[in-house]
């Protein structure tokens, strides 16, 4: 563990901005305020053991991380200042600061689970927590939501005011560099997007260059991969704020269709976070207290590790799975796809599959990630349930085979039209392209039709308790998503509706 050197008191009033996930100084309210209000500022990031302990960040995430940190240096160079690192309990090194006389300011940033405590103690030791970032804190968040999201993206970004930052004189030896082999950081995922506010920006200007493209492109993952903003890291760990994005397509992009769906999903963003900011059981609970324990008793290792490591017999699954791992990122069709078999297809708990996906996914944001878990497994109780079929979205988002065939090697002499069903290779075909169905490839775990019928049983079953639930005013609240009434049931998966109603993850 290591804080800063001796920490002197201020020469003047003093003030520690301390950065979470909102890694940059542009349209940062605490940076503004801080620099407005007080003579000296001190940034500061503390490297939390917890964060490197707890087993749901994969190194690549780490590392986008310390490449965002980097960048964030940078920044703070050409404003004449420093960021200090520190690696020790975040709780101990702002106590040193108060004690040595110090205020601390940092942004209100919905969280869960071990964040949410950190904050609330952090609370006590009088940091002051500001926000500014569409989301309502008081009151019914869906009074006037849409109203006060609008009036957060449209307004004036925030900048380090004019008298600037001062002399901290705070050092520490705590470097990115230490860090890393402290913790032998060791990425091995391909394709990352490079951290921190300059690649983003650039990532930015390349995209709105292309926009039109876009919407034609967000289904389909092997289109998505580059024909989307890849933005989502970069939102996730705040090298941009969402109201810069959006300013930044308002004034850029070409009127159409293709900037209104993409804006249309920067609204998402702000609404999941709002759900998080509502309620942070989200992480942990079934949102519908009818489905607490829902596929519990189902648990199956094997049907898991086969899911995890895209082994099921169902190739979009099983590509999209492999692809998981080894870039840390999925468009969001085949994230909500994959959910889905997991959930209504092997009847597994939800919350293993949200975690598994939470460690793998390079921007994996805590109010997207589980409210989106709990709406493809359906235990919400409200908007209608989607049950993918994995088959049809070979068919209709993989037509030449081009994802399959990259992350599913086995099958590259098979041609697109097979790709759907394997298992159904006549036996001369797969001695004339050599892939043995069963050997080379499993057959599927589950028979799909029988799942999702049963799913489909159990879950109308539970409808009258769940909706009887939703008449809690809390947790009706809780649940309440894009639209507000009662659940029914989809026949067999989600086609263009699902694009045009759920977040897509900013592709």
């Amino acid at each position: 563990m290591s804080a800063p050197d001796a920490i002197a008191s201020p020469s003047g009033d003093g003030c520690v901005v301390w950065h979470r996930r909102q890694l940059r100084t542009a349209d940062h309210l605490a940076v503004a305020r801080a620099t407005r209000e007080y003579d000296v500022v001190c940034p500061l990031f503390v490297f939390d053991p917890a964060f490197h302990d707890d087993g749901l960040a994969c190194d690549s995430r780490i590392r986008f991380l310390h490449e965002c940190l980097a960048d964030l240096q940078r920044a703070y160079d050409r404003h004449g200042t420093t960021l200090v690192f520190a690696h020790d309990d975040p709780l101990s090194t702002l106590e040193a600061f108060v004690a040595a006389g110090w205020d601390v300011v940092a942004t209100a940033d919905p969280t869960g689970r071990y964040g949410l405590h950190r904050d609330e103690a952090a609370a006590t030791l009088g940091v002051d927590f500001v926000a500014d970032d569409g989301i309502k804190r008081d009151g019914d968040s869906r009074e006037g939501w849409s109203d006060h999201a609008e009036a957060y993206l449209t307004d004036e970004t925030h900048s380090p005011d004019a008298s600037a930052f001062g002399d901290h004189g705070v050092s520490s030896d705590v470097t990115i560099d230490a860090i890393e082999a402290e913790y032998d950081v060791s990425p091995s995922k391909s394709r990352v997007p490079t951290g921190g506010r300059e690649a983003a920006l650039d990532r930015l200007e390349a995209f709105v260059a292309d926009i039109a493209t876009y919407p034609e492109s967000i289904s389909a993952p092997s289109k998505a991969e580059s024909k989307t903003s890849r933005l989502s890291p970069s939102l996730r760990f705040g090298c941009l704020s969402v109201r810069e994005l959006f300013q930044y397509v308002d004034d850029h992009a070409d009127d159409g269709r293709a900037r209104e769906l993409f804006v249309s999903r920067l609204y998402w963003n702000r609404h999941y976070t709002q759900k998080l900011e509502d309620w942070p059981g989200w992480m942990d609970h079934a949102v519908n207290p009818v489905f607490r324990g829902f596929n519990r008793s189902r648990h199956d290792s094997a049907l898991v590790d086969a899911w995890k490591q895209g082994q099921t017999g169902f190739p979009m699954v099983d590509a999209s799975m492999r692809c998981l791992r080894a870039t840390g990122w999925l468009n969001f069709r085949m994230r909500a796809m994959c959910a889905s078999f997991f959930s209504d297809i092997l009847h597994q708990p939800w919350r293993i599959g949200a975690d598994y996906f939470y460690y793998h996914l390079v921007d994996a944001d805590p109010a997207i990630n589980y409210t989106q878990w709990q709406q493809q497994a359906g235990v919400t109780g409200v908007n209608a349930m989607r049950i993918y079929n994995p088959r049809k979205q070979v068919r209709d988002n993989d037509p030449n085979g081009t994802f399959v065939h990259e992350w599913v090697p086995e099958l590259r002499p098979v041609p697109p039209e097979y790709l759907d069903r394997p298992e159904r290779l006549p036996l001369h075909l797969q001695t004339e392209f050599g892939v043995d169905v069963g050997t080379d490839y499993p057959y599927p775990l589950v028979d799909y039709e029988a799942r999702r019928e049963e799913t489909t049983d159990r879950h109308r079953a539970l409808d009258d308790r769940a909706h009887e639930a939703l008449s809690d005013p809390e947790i009706r609240r809780r649940a309440s998503l894009s639209r507000r009434r009662r659940r029914r049931r989809s026949s067999d998966d989600s086609s263009t509706p699902g694009d045009q109603t759920d977040l897509s993850e900013f592709g």
